[in-house]
């Protein structure tokens, strides 16, 4: 079977990744289907709550953040999963976010 790469979410004009550190990524449950709706958040490097998103049709979601230590955790119908990312600069840095009850 011949498929085309995973391609990613299309950025904004103007975001410049030589500046900007964006973490990005799809949620996913066990088997690697998409979770659409799943509630993804970004918590800085001590578990407090930064910000939230709700992740596209695709399960797609995105964050704008500085360097350093983050977790990504996606919570849903499906279930729960997080995942520890540690962007040392800037970038498009790519984490999927496995779920699961």
């Amino acid at each position: 079977m011949c498929a085309a790469p995973k391609q990613g979410q299309k950025l904004p004009a103007g975001v410049d990744v030589e500046k900007e550190t964006v973490l990005t990524g799809t949620v996913n449950d066990e088997s690697g289907t998409p979770v659409a709706g799943a509630f993804v958040r970004l918590l800085d490097s001590t578990g407090e709550f930064t910000a939230e998103v709700v992740a596209s049709p695709t399960g797609d979601f995105r964050f704008f953040a500085a360097p350093g230590k983050w977790t990504l955790r996606a919570l849903s119908s499906v279930g729960n999963g997080d995942v520890t990312v540690s962007p040392e600069g800037p970038g498009v840095h790519e984490h999927d976010i496995v779920v699961s009850k």
